[in-house]
């Protein structure tokens, strides 16, 4: 019955849509209501909900841009942000109107055919908020339920606006602001409820998913992910009926370190089974033997957890990293579907997380139909010694638990590589399933990072709660440096997820690419880390356009049609996690521009403006008494606070001022004023004072110097090349 309703619901909004209002009319637009929202699958024209439908395929049937005609694809135009930091948001395009959001939480409203500038709301999150955030002051997107916009701040707020004008209707502070969370998410709605979650794993706090009433605003539900400190109790939220079994999981004194589990990207709403799925994120401390000595599983870290979005009741869960130990998030998008496995219909949830495995989940019940690495998992009789090891070798089917190597878990004082955790096989950015081909297309990388149970850990409110000793940066040699930079490389992988295995995969430059969009028209849309924008062969893989769109688009492209014509748009803006810690993974010496919207359709011929960018000049870096001997200090102290904003080995990707071109580090004294005074706390780079001694400042600067000095000789330090 439920299926027969959602057939109707799609066949009244067909005729409906015959009666559409006109693109150039705000007035005129019309909210999305559970019915819109249901039948979203037959709304080729509009892309009104995070992946189009709440199947999240990010899949739309429009073809007038196709294999043959992708050759005259065009931009139509273009509009630039008012901030230069990273942009990672999918735009939601309702009845001609595009929302979408930038850096800092600000959103803005645009005649999706035109470009024109609607209205821009900016929530004036404090700049010092930053520091709180892992990954950059980014934003993946907002939500529309009726004619209400919603948009989830870096500083915590939910903030509900009228989507004619922009005016604030109302705002929930959804976290506790005096603690280290942020919120980078967007929020997704479904049967007139908003569900958001937060960030801030990396440092200490405790993870969980809220439901609030989309016209008031009232908080409906909070489900934590993780059990808090046994001595206070329940937690009088949805999550009670499940905290005994979520702590038998855990050992220690967890609590005291926050746990971790945050909810910080993917959410899937289920209108077939009425269910929600929340993607579970790492453990805080990422060290398991610090974080819950004596073992344990802890629930719910690392899982995809279903919960009855009424009530946010626990219904079922599946962990695919138990005990994470490397912040194998499973955060990562989760796509919904029924397909055809061992000769009967399926309803599978399908996720590719951080950990290299690809996982087909029966949705009904949470068991494991099947689970493959999508990178190399196991040792072979070509690998050398020394190389880095797989966290696991396989996926037992039968107890759906991974099989694990031990020597993974660095116990004790071991030293180990080990991949495709840390930044993982896949990240963030989305996926994307064409019902043409039946394959699943997603960026996917393979690179290793090295883990040691830190001797000296003390867990500091506020900063990234890791547990694992910090080594410093790259080797100076440039012939290794280039090595390096030649290894680190990503993929486009066409994924059969029935067979589970690999169809075809484009080979790319730099890693952490762009989220991908698949259409009708047999195409694959992707943004490239070098600032391309790419359409592939579905079927083949065949690279068949590109266009230099300057900015990299993280985020997943989408496509909607206005007037009888199809437009292809994405949000692009150098930033985030891959621009931040940079080092070889980016191209070198990218300029720092603001964030930008580009959408493009047949014979298109606007233009973008030149860039006219060129890097500052390297000073020769000072001379510091007794270098060699801080040097190995500053790199240690530099790796373990400065990495996450000014990059590997200060490699920077220019979002924020390139270290090793600043006048700052000419004086110990400006630097130390920096670093422990704080004279730029509220331009975001905070004090330091609080965890650093004015020799280790000291010695950072040295560290700093020299990589400064590595650059003056050489002109380059992280490998450049054409753009394919």
């Amino acid at each position: 019955m439920k299926r027969n309703r959602i057939i109707a619901a799609a066949c009244a909004l067909a005729c409906a849509l015959m009666a559409a209002p006109a693109a150039d009319s705000l007035a005129a637009a019309s909210g999305v209501t559970q019915e819109r929202a249901l039948a979203a699958d037959a709304d080729s024209k509009n892309w009104m909900l995070h992946g189009r439908t709440y199947a999240e395929q990010r899949y739309s049937p429009l073809a007038q841009v196709n294999r043959e005609t992708v050759g005259k694809l065009g931009l139509a135009w273009s509009y630039d942000m008012r901030t230069q930091r990273g942009v990672e948001a999918t735009p939601i395009v309702v009845d001609g109107v595009m929302y979408v959001t930038g850096a800092w939480s600000i959103v803005y409203a645009l005649n999706a055919k035109t470009g024109k500038e609607l209205w821009v709301y900016d929530p004036k999150v404090a700049k010092s908020t930053v520091i709180k955030s892992c990954c950059d002051a980014v934003n993946r997107g907002v939500a529309v339920w009726n004619n209400n916009v919603y948009v989830a701040t870096l500083d915590g707020r939910l903030v509900a606006l009228n989507a004619r004008s922009g005016k604030v209707l109302w705002q929930k502070v959804t976290v506790d602001q005096s603690d280290t969370y942020v919120i980078t998410s967007a929020p997704r709605v479904a049967k007139g409820m908003v569900f958001i979650g937060n960030s801030g794993g990396d440092m200490g706090v405790r993870g969980y998913v809220s439901a609030y009433d989309a016209a008031t605003g009232a908080m409906k539900w909070r489900f934590y992910t993780v059990p808090g400190n046994p001595a206070k109790g329940p937690d009088g939220a949805a999550s009670d009926d499940v905290l005994e079994k979520m702590a038998k999981t855990w050992n220690g004194e967890w609590w005291k370190y926050g746990g971790g589990g945050t909810v910080w990207d993917a959410m899937t709403y289920d209108p077939e089974l009425d269910q929600l799925y929340i993607g579970v994120g790492n453990g805080s401390p990422w060290n398991h033997q610090i974080r819950s000595p004596g073992g344990g599983d802890n629930l719910f870290l690392a899982s995809v957890v279903a919960l009855n979005p009424n009530t946010g009741k626990y219904l079922w869960h599946y962990q695919a990293t138990p005990g994470d130990s490397w912040d194998a998030t499973a955060t990562q998008q989760m796509m919904l579907a029924t397909m055809q496995i061992d000769g009967r219909q399926r309803k599978v949830l399908m996720q590719a997380p951080k950990n290299g495995f690809f996982y087909v989940i029966d949705r009904t019940n949470g068991k494991l139909i099947s689970a493959k690495n999508i990178v190399p998992m196991a040792p072979t009789k070509d690998t050398p010694p020394g190389a880095p090891i797989s966290w696991a070798y396989g996926v037992d089917l039968e107890t759906g638990r991974p099989l694990e190597n031990p020597e993974a878990r660095y116990p004790g004082g071991t030293k180990v590589s080990v991949h495709p955790v840390g930044p993982g096989a896949h990240g963030w950015q989305p996926m994307a399933m064409s019902p043409q081909t039946g394959l699943v297309y997603l960026p996917i990388q393979d690179f290793a990072i090295t883990y040691q149970t830190d001797p000296d850990f003390k867990f500091i409110k506020g900063r990234r709660a890791m547990g694992v000793a910090s080594h410093g940066g790259l080797p100076e040699d440039p012939v290794v440096r280039k090595a390096i930079g030649s290894s680190i490389a990503g993929r486009l992988l066409a994924w059969d997820p029935v067979a589970q295995k690999e169809v075809w995969s484009v080979q790319q430059k730099y890693t952490s690419n762009g989220g991908v969009l698949a259409t009708g028209g047999g195409l694959v849309f992707e943004g490239l880390v070098d600032g391309s924008f790419v359409a592939y062969d579905a079927a083949t893989g065949t690279r068949l356009w590109s266009h230099d769109i300057q900015n990299y688009a993280q985020g997943g492209p989408i496509t909607y049609e206005i007037d009888g014509v199809q437009y292809i748009a994405a949000a692009a803006g150098n930033g985030g996690s891959t621009y931040l810690v940079a080092g070889p993974g980016v191209p070198a010496d990218m300029p720092p521009l603001k964030g930008r919207v580009v959408v493009f359709r047949l014979d298109g011929k606007a233009k973008l403006p030149p860039v006219t960018w060129k890097p500052l000049p390297v000073p020769p870096p000072p001379t510091v008494p007794n270098a060699a001997a801080i040097r190995d200090l500053g790199a240690r102290v530099y790796a373990a606070n400065c990495v996450g904003c000014h990059g590997i080995s200060t490699i920077s990707g220019n979002v924020i001022p390139d270290l090793r071109r600043s006048p700052i580090i000419q004086s110990g004294d400006a630097f130390k004023g920096y670093v422990i005074g704080g004279w730029m706390k509220e331009a975001g780079m905070p004090s330091f004072g609080d965890i650093l001694t004015p020799d280790e400042a000291e010695a950072v600067r040295a560290y700093v110097a020299r990589e400064a000095e590595l650059l003056f000789n050489s002109k380059q330090t992280a490998p450049t090349a054409a753009k394919p």
